[in-house]
């Protein structure tokens, strides 16, 4: 809204302002347009409704599209999108808006309409052809299937891309056509190891070869290579190396059990490993090999008592030993 006439710097009590809608709203009738300077010097309210925005003539949707209320009315100012079903394209604008007129509002543009998606024949290609050769036009979704020709020297074509074109826009393809071309790679080799499939005399496109390396060596590469459209293998050959002795080896040891309490009903464990040095003589009596000591190997069955000595052990085990030789 803004007032109406000229404004004067005060006004009596009494006097009032009258108030039109500006361009792009309507009066709503129910509501006054006036403000009146009351006797306790303020001026009287007037409603935020009083005027409201003008709407534009509704949209019917054109063949083939729908139409989308982008603020979600026709107002004044508000935007609407019109959008083609699959299949068809646009002609026209795309968004139209509710903008002022001489005569109030109206839409930006005129509604656009919407075509049936159509392509050109897909361009031919060296040493190969397409399936649509003899059609001027193809709809939507259309497919051709591209192949190469035989070739005349002793390596085949390899088709290099998609295969299979499909008209995915107006006059547009869903990828670039493929090209034919002969590829192919060296004969793959592998110094201390061995191919384990994909054998053949020529290796042409996508052709996969696997390695695996003789025993002793290790695969250094990836076991699997492919040939490339540059006629290279991706990733590269791999290598067999021959792998290097451990730096270190671990002594035995003698194990102890996480409880060393012999008192247990069960005495302690030995670990089945026990390391000797040489020419060493254990600390506990051997039996002689002339008469045979039972009692010996009986005491060695018994539960041990207080902390191991390994060459008690030791002698043990010799004892054990010699008793069932001399029986």
């Amino acid at each position: 809204m803004r007032p109406t006439g000229s404004i004067k710097s005060s006004y009596n009590v009494g006097e009032r302002v009258e108030y039109e809608c500006r361009l792009g709203y309507s009066h709503r009738p129910s509501t006054s347009k006036f403000i009146t300077c009351q006797e306790n010097q303020q001026w009287s309210q007037i409603s935020n409704d009083t005027c409201y925005k003008k709407s534009c003539p509704r949209q019917a949707e054109p063949t083939n599209s729908q139409v989308n209320l982008v603020n979600g009315s026709y107002e004044y100012g508000n935007q609407i999108e019109f959008v083609c079903n699959e299949g068809y394209y646009l002609i026209g604008e795309r968004i139209l808006y509710c903008e002022l007129s001489e005569s109030g509002v109206q839409w930006s543009g005129s509604p656009p309409r919407c075509e049936r998606i159509m392509c050109t024949p897909p361009p031919d290609i060296p040493n190969g052809a397409h399936s649509g050769v003899g059609t001027d036009a193809f709809e939507y979704q259309a497919a051709v299937t591209y192949t190469c020709n035989r070739a005349s020297g002793p390596d085949e074509f390899s088709l290099i891309g998609e295969s299979q074109l499909y008209c995915v826009g107006h006059g547009k393809w869903s990828s670039d056509p493929p090209q034919c071309k002969v590829v192919k790679c060296p004969y793959p080799a592998v110094t201390n190891g061995r191919q384990v499939s994909g054998f053949g005399t020529k290796f042409y496109y996508k052709a996969n070869v696997m390695f695996e390396c003789n025993q002793g060596f290790y695969l250094h590469g990836s076991a699997l290579i492919t040939c490339a459209e540059n006629s290279t293998w991706q990733p590269p050959v791999p290598s067999c190396l021959e792998r290097q002795p451990p730096s270190t080896t671990k002594a035995p040891s003698v194990s102890t059990p996480s409880n060393p309490d012999p008192s247990g009903p069960t005495g302690p464990s030995l670990s089945p490993t026990v390391s000797i040095p040489p020419n060493a003589s254990p600390s506990g009596s051997v039996p002689s090999r002339a008469k045979p000591q039972i009692s010996s190997v009986l005491q060695c069955t018994r539960p041990l008592e207080g902390p191991l000595d390994p060459w008690d052990i030791l002698g043990c085990i010799i004892a054990l030993i010699i008793t069932l030789i001399e029986l």
